[in-house]
Formats: structure tokens, C-alpha cells, sequence
């Protein structure tokens, strides 16, 4: 059985990390919003397009890769902030393909230290910016708590443990 493995979070809370462990340890390629959007804004893409158009592009092109591995008979792993809404859409296609979704809630408890992290990294993705915390502050309003069923990890917690946490979520019967 394929599933798909979303990792969620605001910015700078550990998500890109422990999607790209799990990807490297498992081979299930791990497909990053942010590096789609920066392959696409050399050509204009994203530019002038309003937030609600933006947003649909963005999830629609996730979606598109994730139906992709699905067909193969394979499992997708997935890096983007996402909500209650799109975490639905995505256990329905899951379930289309006899797979299912395993949600993984990336956070930082503490304040001043969740914003050190993000100030404090260089991704490097081509063709896209860093982030700031006003960012982060406009995602905190812009999605609601995830309610959908999902892990809970802590970005003050070692990787190694966080690692083992989703091992063992995305390994339940």
C-alpha cells in the first residue's frame, strides 16, 4: 500500500528537515512547494496572481506529483504549509489509489527560538526568496489549526527522535 506522508508547519519549524531524512533514509522522493515555486518564478509564473489563484496553483501542483507516484504504485512524501481543506482533498485522492495520507504537524514551541531558526537559515532554493517572520506571522493567521488527524513534532526535540516518531506513526496498522 502506497501513502503519502505531508509534512506541515509553519516556516522554520523542522518540516523540510524531517521530510527530507524520511526521503533520504526511504527513497520515497519528497516534493517541496517552495522548490516548485522557485523552478516557476524565473518565468513570471507566480507574479500578479491573486492569493486565492496562487494558493490553488500551488496545491494543484502538489497534488499533480502526488497523483503521479500514486499511478506508479509508489508513495510521495510532501513539504508545504497545508490545511484542514487540503489535507482532506488529499486523503480523498490517497484513498482513490488504496493509499492513505499520514499528516505530520511540525512546530516550535518556543518563540525566540523557532524565529532564531528562521532568521538564522539559508535554504539556497533557486529562483526563490528567503522568509521572515512576517511571514510566519501572516501564515499563523492565514491557516487555521489543523484539525485533521495528524502527528504532532516538536522542532526543540532532537531530529533523531522526531524521526523515530514519524517512523512509528507512518508505520501504524
Amino acid at each position: 500500500m502506497g501513502s503519502v506522508i505531508a509534512f506541515t508547519g509553519l516556516p522554520g519549524t523542522g518540516k523540510s528537515t524531517l521530510a527530507e531524512a524520511l526521503a533520504t533514509e526511504t527513497g520515497v522522493p519528497a516534493f517541496a512547494g517552495d522548490w516548485l515555486l522557485g523552478a516557476l518564478k524565473p518565468h513570471g509564473v507566480p507574479t500578479g496572481l491573486s492569493r486565492p489563484t496562487f494558493l490553488a496553483m500551488y496545491y494543484d501542483l502538489l497534488e499533480a506529483l502526488i497523483k503521479r507516484q500514486l499511478m506508479l504504485g509508489q508513495s510521495a512524501i510532501v513539504d508545504g504549509l497545508i490545511d484542514d481543506l487540503v489535507a482532506e482533498r488529499w486523503q480523498k485522492t490517497a484513498a482513490e489509489y488504496d493509499a492513505r495520507l499520514d499528516v505530520i504537524m511540525c512546530v516550535c514551541t518556543d518563540e525566540v527560538e523557532h524565529r532564531r531558526r528562521l532568521e538564522g537559515r539559508t535554504r539556497g532554493i533557486p529562483g526563490w526568496h528567503e522568509v521572515g517572520w512576517d511571514h510566519v506571522e501572516r501564515m499563523r493567521v492565514e491557516f487555521p489549526v489543523l484539525t485533521h488527524e495528524h502527528l504532532t513534532v516538536d522542532a526543540l526535540d532532537p531530529v533523531d527522535g522526531n524521526l523515530r516518531l514519524v517512523r512509528k506513526y507512518i508505520s501504524r496498522g
